[in-house]
C-alpha cells in the first residue's frame, strides 16, 4: 500500500548535500521555534515538533540517511513508494495464512518512517506464520488453540510526557493487501512517567488474532524519546550545553538555565574550565519509586569571540602582558 513520501531535507530546510553539523544546527533552531512549551497553538506545535524530530532521526544517522537518499530517487519523477520488504508488519490469518499490513496512528511517526526506518513488526518468526497457516488446512491440528502473534511498533514520547506521564490515543489499522480490506481500532495507551528510551509498553490483546479460540496477541510499543534542543537524555539524567563568554568563566556569574520544569538560577564559580560539569540535583527525569528524579548536568562550553574591535583587541593584548597564566606550564 503506497505511503506519502516525506522530504526530510525540506522539513529541516537544508540542502541534500548538507553536512551533519548543518543538520544539527537546523534541527535545534526549528525545534526551539516549534517547541510545544513555548508555542501559542500547542496542538499544531506538537505535530510540527514531531515532524522535525522524525526528519532529524533519519538525517542525523549516517546509515539511515544513506538508505533514505537511495529511496529518494524513486520519487524524483513523482513515483510512489517501492513495495514493502520483509520488514513489513503483519501476521498469518486463521483462514489461510494471509499476511496483513499494519499501520499506526498517534505514535508520533509517519507511515513513511514506520515502513522504512522503524515500523511495526510481528513477534515470532516466519516459521510460526506458516505453521499457523497450515493449521487452517490440516485436519489433524485444526483444533489446536494458540495465542495470536505479538506486534511491535515505536512511539515517540516528549520529555514532558516522560516527566508527567500521559495517555495517548493510538489507532491500529490492519490492511489485507490481497483484497484491500481494512479494519481500524482506536484505543488509549498509558505512557508512564519515567518511561526510558527503549522501554516496551505492553498493550494486551491488541496484537494478531488467536487460533482455534486462542487469545489475541499483544502490542508492544518501544519508547523513543523525542530529541529536545535543550537537553540530551541519558537514562534519568539530562545534560545541557551552556555557552559562556571567557570573562564569565574567569570571573564567575549567575545565569538562568532551562530544566524540564522551568528555568532555575545556576551559579558559575570563578575559574570554571571548558567542559566542566555542574550538577543541578533533582532536575532530571523520574526514576524508581518515591517520585525520585535524576539530575541535570550543565556542561560548560567557553566560546571565543569571532572578531574583535580595535578597543577589544587592545584589552586582550593588555591582558596578555599582565597575566601570568600559562596553560602549557608543566
Amino acid at each position: 500500500m503506497p505511503v506519502e513520501f516525506k522530504d526530510y531535507y525540506a522539513v529541516l530546510g537544508v540542502p541534500r548535500e548538507a553536512s551533519q553539523e548543518d543538520i544539527k544546527k537546523s534541527f535545534r533552531k526549528l525545534a526551539r521555534e516549534h517547541h510545544p512549551d513555548i508555542a501559542k497553538n500547542k496542538k499544531t506545535a506538537e505535530e510540527k515538533f514531531k515532524e522535525i524530530n522524525e526528519a532529524n532521526e533519519v538525517l542525523s544517522d549516517p546509515e539511515k540517511r544513506r538508505k533514505y537518499d537511495e529511496l529518494g530517487a524513486n520519487w524524483e519523477s513523482g513515483g510512489s513508494a517501492p513495495p514493502r520488504g520483509a520488514r513489513h508488519a503483519g501476521w498469518a490469518a486463521a483462514d489461510g495464512g494471509q499476511d496483513y499490513e499494519v499501520h499506526f496512528g498517534g505514535t508520533g511517526f509517519s507511515d513513511f518512517f514506520e515502513q522504512f526506518f522503524g515500523g511495526a513488526q510481528r513477534g515470532g518468526d516466519f516459521d510460526d506464520v506458516f505453521r499457523h497457516a497450515r493449521r487452517s488446512t490440516t485436519g489433524a491440528t485444526r483444533d489446536v488453540s494458540e495465542p495470536g502473534q505479538d506486534i511491535e511498533g515505536e512511539i515517540l514520547v516528549t520529555l514532558d510526557e516522560v516527566l508527567h506521564g500521559s495517555v495517548r490515543s493510538i489507532s491500529l489499522r490492519r490492511v489485507n493487501p490481497r483484497n484491500s480490506h481494512e479494519e481500524t481500532e482506536t484505543f488509549q495507551v498509558r505512557i508512564p512517567a519515567g518511561a526510558q528510551e527503549g522501554r516496551r509498553i505492553r498493550v494486551p490483546g491488541k496484537g494478531g488474532p488467536g487460533y482455534g479460540g486462542g487469545s489475541a496477541g499483544n502490542l508492544y510499543l518501544r519508547v523513543r524519546i523525542a530529541q529536545d534542543p535543550n537537553f540530551q537524555v541519558r537514562g534519568s539524567d539530562l545534560y545541557h550545553d551552556l555557552e559562556l563568554a571567557p570573562w564569565e568563566a574567569v570571573l564567575g556569574t549567575e545565569l538562568l538555565v532551562p530544566t524540564p520544569s522551568g528555568r532555575v538560577k545556576l551559579r558559575i564559580p570563578p575559574g570554571t574550565n571548558n567542559g566542566h560539569q555542574l550538577r543541578v540535583r533533582g532536575q532530571g527525569l523520574p526514576r524508581g519509586a518515591a517520585h525520585e528524579r535524576g539530575d541535570l548536568y550543565v556542561i560548560v562550553n567557553v566560546q571565543l569571540p569571532g572578531k574583535s574591535t580595535t578597543e577589544e583587541r587592545a584589552l586582550w593584548e593588555q591582558l596578555s602582558r599582565v597575566s601570568g597564566f600559562n596553560p602549557r606550564a608543566g
